[in-house]
């Protein structure tokens, strides 16, 4: 790419551009500086340029799009997919969008705010205002034709929904179902009336589970009035759901999600997103060396079996905010199944309590006294794994019901709050026991 563009060559930088996918030349084109793609844009059609330009990473959008000009902008946008467009332009500054605006076509600029104006993670911020729309009162056959000229303008043709003339939502119909269908048919007795939709506001993750549960390649958007405004399309969702898997996998590391990839974060934003969980971490941490350092242990071999009491607790509770946040986040329970989570967790920790204590006593006859003395370590492991799993399992829930993000509750954390009870349990059993 770098010697077709030292060489001028905009015919073969087209070619290569034509037989290439566009991710693939976006990334083959990811080492060339900024001055060098958009000579490479510039080689090529509006249209190949918008196909080519989302795939680069959004940091690096950003770049090129503040060091363009006005002439190189304003195609640009307006060929874009509006979904793309969108993530785009809520990176940027907003007074930047505002004096770049103009540059768009007015019916462009009416999409853009309407898209911009929709809440952050919403059904609106995912949809695009591109979709194949046709009215109930026409024939198959002119609905085929219809399309022929809808379609170069459709993100999808896979559904096209029908609309009355205000643009209510009435139905819709699958490009296959109107291929085989008689050309004499109406629309409106081919259709399916059961439509399954989101409102505009609705979250992208009530989006993602319904388009999971229905397997649609594409789900309708719908205002207050059920008039239909866009639709969200299963690649949009596909690259949500990365997106939240990713930032979940962080927090559950107790890292403040990264707004960039791993390479591309500063170090001083590296550092301030790992230090403050780690700081705060470390105060309660503290807390269990300070109880530690004010309880008397005259019996030196309790002191061997505190880490394995303290990871008891703290890999059970760990185990159970995993499976209570997955399952919240899959949709497969709700706040309101509460108490039936805290009995299923009190169960199984006694179950698994049970399970780790049997060992725990075996192993410290070996080293307690006496068996009435060894009798400590179970009792202790019985209780902290029956609140490791309380613990992680109420802690998310608690989260969810403040408006939070329930990965909130990381790991770490939840073995940072398990440690410190535990040690206080291991002591109060043991004095209780060998007093």
């Amino acid at each position: 790419l770098r010697s077709l563009l030292n060489k001028q060559d905009a015919v073969g930088i087209r070619e290569v551009a034509e037989e290439l996918h566009p991710a693939t030349v976006a990334e083959f084109s990811e080492g060339l500086d900024d001055h060098e793609i958009w000579h490479l844009l510039d080689s090529l059609s509006v249209e190949q340029r918008a196909e080519i330009f989302p795939y680069y990473p959004l940091a690096r959008q950003i770049q090129l799009v503040e060091d363009a000009n006005n002439s190189q902008l304003g195609p640009l946008l307006e060929g874009m997919a509006p979904d793309n467009r969108d993530d785009l332009l809520r990176e940027l500054d907003p007074s930047f969008v505002e004096a770049i605006l103009p540059l768009v076509a007015k019916a462009e600029r009416h999409d853009i705010r309407m898209l911009l104006s929709c809440p952050e993670d919403s059904a609106g911020s995912l949809m695009t205002t591109e979709y194949a729309s046709l009215p109930a009162g026409i024939s198959a056959g002119e609905a085929i034709a219809r399309l022929r000229t809808q379609a170069p303008n459709s993100e999808s043709i896979y559904y096209i929904y029908i609309l009355e003339s205000d643009r209510t939502l009435v139905g819709f119909i699958s490009l296959r179902d109107l291929i085989l269908a008689n050309p004499t048919s109406l629309v409106a007795d081919l259709m399916q009336r059961d439509i399954i939709s989101v409102k505009v506001d609705e979250s992208t993750e009530q989006v993602v589970q319904k388009l999971a549960r229905f397997d649609f390649i594409a789900i309708p958007v719908v205002d207050n009035q059920n008039r239909l405004v866009g639709i969200v399309t299963h690649d949009d969702v596909l690259d949500t759901v990365r997106e939240e898997a990713t930032e979940d996998a962080q927090m559950s590391a107790a890292v403040a999600p990264l707004s960039e990839g791993y390479l591309e974060t500063a170090l001083i934003t590296m550092t301030w997103k790992r230090g403050v969980w780690l700081t705060i971490l470390f105060f309660t941490a503290a807390v269990t060396a300070m109880v530690l350092a004010r309880t008397p242990i005259t019996h030196v071999w309790l002191i061997a079996f505190i880490p394995l009491v303290i990871a008891s607790g703290g890999n059970s509770g760990n185990q159970s905010a995993t499976l209570v946040i997955t399952a919240l986040s899959m949709g497969d329970c709700t706040l309101a199944d509460w108490p039936r989570i805290l009995r299923r967790e009190l169960i199984l920790g006694l179950l698994l309590g049970t399970l780790l204590a049997i060992p725990g006593f075996l192993l410290a006859l070996l080293y307690a006294p006496s068996p009435a003395q060894a009798l400590v370590i179970p009792l202790t492991i019985l209780s902290v794994v029956m609140l490791g799993s309380l613990v992680g399992s109420i802690l998310p829930l608690l989260f969810r019901s403040l408006g939070l993000d329930p990965a909130l509750m990381s790991n770490p954390f939840v073995s940072a709050i398990v440690d410190v009870v535990g040690i206080i349990l291991y002591m109060s059993i043991a004095f209780m026991m060998l007093s």
